[in-house]
């Protein structure tokens, strides 16, 4: 059966000769892995069209029975201008699209998070700081989207102990942000080191704990080396 969507290219890796294989998180089927014949060769825009974090329009075969589906065409869906420049933007807009794979499993939809994955990707291209408030709040939304929303009274998860939520100053301004889904950007908050540990380990504890599995991102590990 022939059939289109938009997608976000989680990864790819050479297949054959002149071929790779990509996984995509596609709007309306979840997460697929696509074989792109001749992708490799030098005069192929799908060797552009399939990097990480680009979002592509999809044509293609689709049998729920198969493990590989197979790709006719592809189109730019949005472009990013700003990401490929800046080192930063290109580490977060990596984790977005890691965690995503790592969250998501095989033909299971979730048009909800995609819609939050392209605008967490749109929002790393357009603001001019604060990449990585964008990248706590598309990890709250993981939570959200997948049942289980952080509740920042619980002390634990299923005798898993949390940390406190609002143990530095700002941290709990912050969560009422995303509780509420306002625009944390425009708030212009200006995070200590401490802020920054107490978000972050407090909704890296949460997805450990509910998504088995679920280590030290690579593209954050990458940054916090090359920043320090």
């Amino acid at each position: 059966m022939v059939s289109q969507s938009k997608a976000i290219v989680l990864k790819r890796f050479p297949y054959g000769d002149t071929s790779i294989i990509a996984k995509c998180f596609v709007r309306d089927k979840g997460k697929l892995s696509f074989i792109v014949h001749g992708a490799r060769r030098k005069k192929s825009p799908k060797s552009a069209h399939f990097q990480p974090s680009n979002c592509l329009d999809l044509v293609f075969y689709y049998k729920p029975s198969r493990n590989l589906q197979t790709v006719s065409k592809s189109s730019y869906s949005a472009t990013w201008n700003k990401i490929p420049q800046d080192f930063k933007k290109i580490s977060y807009a990596m984790a977005l699209v890691e965690l995503s794979d790592k969250c998501l499993t095989e033909n299971d939809p979730n048009i909800e998070l995609y819609d939050e994955l392209f605008r967490a990707l749109q929002t790393i291209e357009n603001n001019t700081k604060n990449d990585n408030m964008v990248f706590w709040f598309f990890q709250y939304q993981v939570l959200s989207k997948l049942g289980f929303k952080p509740d920042f009274s619980q002390a634990d998860i299923n005798n898993h102990p949390l940390p406190n939520p609002y143990k530095s100053a700002n941290s709990k301004m912050v969560f009422e942000c995303f509780e509420k889904n306002e625009s944390y950007l425009e708030k212009n908050l200006r995070l200590t080191p401490e802020d920054r540990h107490a978000i972050s380990n407090y909704l890296n504890s949460c997805l450990r704990i509910h998504l088995e599995g679920l280590n030290k991102l690579k593209s954050l590990q990458f940054i916090k080396q090359t920043l320090n």
